[in-house]
């Protein structure tokens, strides 16, 4: 059962996202302020946060900036305000989704289901799955690449990314596509982000940066040759 932590400092969002949230199945805790969310996420692993940016004690952005010398655990900010300069701060410690307030909570719940499906806690949370090929090994369901034995270390946007090439090894996958479905479903950036990102995951796989194959005008495959 994937585990949730709501964030917010008004309860009355906080017991409706629950509400739809345990109607989905999925374990939830509580947190009104920054410093018991960074507390419950040194207490426990949660598969998804939702975090609220404007709160007493300790705003959403100085928590997850906190939350992240710890745990890459997906993050989906919650703001009153949808200014260019919040989302870009938001993504750069390394949030997931953005929603402004006003929302749907059909909507929030999709985007978990989202977040839970690329990182491999959704319904096929108990199916283990992993890609290998001579001395490369992409666990996806335990999180975890290993070379020649040895653990390579990503950041959570390009283990993101190379588990969404290899689930779709062999089709080619659209910028448009790929930008969708890991920076989220309003993502505002240029795709020069991506090629960025898949340099940088090339660069981490070494001789297996092969593998991921530039469709130029298109996008990316993922080929096991």
């Amino acid at each position: 059962m994937p585990k949730i932590l709501i964030c917010d400092d008004e309860p009355g969002l906080r017991a409706v996202i629950r509400k739809y949230a345990e109607f989905e199945g999925h374990e939830v805790v509580e947190a009104d302020d920054g410093i018991y969310a960074i507390e419950a996420c040194r207490g426990e692993n949660f598969d998804v946060i939702v975090m609220d940016i404007m709160m007493p004690v300790m705003d959403g952005f100085s928590a997850v900036k906190k939350i992240r010398e710890f745990s890459d655990v997906p993050v989906i900010m919650l703001s009153a305000r949808g200014e260019e300069y919040d989302k870009v701060l938001a993504f750069e410690l390394g949030v997931d989704d953005y929603v402004v307030k006003p929302f749907s909570s059909k909507e929030l719940m999709l985007r978990i289901a989202a977040i839970l499906k690329r990182t491999g806690k959704g319904a096929e949370q108990n199916k283990h799955v992993v890609f290998e090929k001579d001395e490369f090994l992409a666990d996806m369901t335990a999180h975890k690449v290993t070379i020649s034995g040895k653990q390579i270390d990503l950041s959570p946007k390009l283990y993101d990314l190379l588990f969404l090439l290899i689930r779709n090894k062999g089709i080619a996958l659209s910028r448009e596509k790929i930008l969708t479905e890991v920076w989220g479903f309003d993502y505002f950036g240029d795709d020069r982000t991506l090629d960025t990102h898949m340099k940088l995951l090339r660069k981490a796989l070494g001789q297996y940066g092969r593998l991921v194959k530039t469709l130029r005008g298109l996008g990316y495959r993922f080929e096991e040759n």
